[in-house]
């Protein structure tokens, strides 16, 4: 076993990466490390930092969320270094991903964030996935920083309404 707790949870969130086919939020990940109370928040992020500057994980942040993906160099990591996670701790996390793959799913496919443009306006971007593929991209330039905010608050109820709108009217003759 480890006697380093900071490499256990680098290896716990290589794991958890390397199990799911899309990308894991800050959230998700301090959802499921302090849920069952492996260690602190500030535990996790520190490990989460070690493991971005060593190039095993790369993130893709956003005003509201950073998502993070193993890299090549993390799935060796953890092929290599994998069995030393217990096996209580392995029945936990597949535990916590079977039980809420499609609330993870969901969460990290629907994203809408903003920006202050060259011209002092504000330009919302928001974007449906699946897994690494986007379905629908839309960027909409708004006067104000309050208009972006709503349109992002906006974005995950609305996002499967408008691109079936979208696809039907882009598909009608």
């Amino acid at each position: 076993m480890l006697s380093d707790p900071i490499t256990l949870y680098k290896l716990m969130i290589l794991y958890m990466l390397g199990h799911v086919n899309f990308p894991l939020t800050n959230a998700q990940l301090s959802d499921f490390f302090l849920g069952h109370e492996y260690t602190t928040y500030f535990s996790l992020q520190k490990a989460l930092n070690e493991l971005l500057e060593a190039g095993l994980i790369k993130a893709e942040a956003s005003h509201n969320m950073s998502r993070y993906e193993s890299t090549k160099e993390g799935e060796d990591t953890l092929s290599f270094f994998g069995k030393n996670i217990s096996q209580a701790i392995v029945e936990d996390i597949d535990n916590y991903l079977k039980e809420n793959r499609l609330r993870l799913r969901n969460e990290v496919d629907v994203t809408a964030d903003y920006y202050r443009s060259t011209s002092q306006d504000y330009i919302v971007h928001c974007e449906v996935r699946e897994g690494k593929s986007i379905l629908i991209g839309l960027d909409v330039s708004v006067p104000d920083k309050e208009q972006a905010e709503i349109m992002c608050g906006h974005w995950r109820d609305r996002s499967q309404e408008i691109y079936a709108h979208v696809m039907k009217s882009l598909l009608e003759s």
